[in-house]
């Protein structure tokens, strides 16, 4: 099977920029840890600071929903609760 690719984008509001920042930033060094990680890269953009994007690549779909089901999301998740306008995950596939 393929690699997976994820691209999740999360919209913070705009007063808990730096509380959904902090927490983001809080996810990578476990995941970068976690069985089947290949990469894992928070970015945010340059225009709309409350805006950031995942760029992530897992060995199988698998593997990534074992990443979804971990405590430390739970806990970003708790953390945030409240302070994301939206959190939309596109699961893709590298065709080139």
């Amino acid at each position: 099977m393929a690699q997976l690719t994820i691209v999740a984008n999360i919209v913070a509001k705009p007063d808990k920029v730096e509380l959904v920042k902090s927490e983001l930033i809080s996810l990578i060094a476990f995941t970068r840890n976690e069985n089947g990680c290949v990469n894992y890269d928070l970015h945010q953009d340059n225009a709309n600071p409350a805006m950031f994007i995942f760029y992530e690549n897992w060995l199988s779909r698998e593997l990534w929903q074992k990443h979804m089901s971990n405590s430390h999301i739970a806990k970003y998740l708790s953390a945030t609760e409240g302070a994301v306008d939206s959190f939309i995950v596109h699961e893709m596939t590298k065709i080139g």
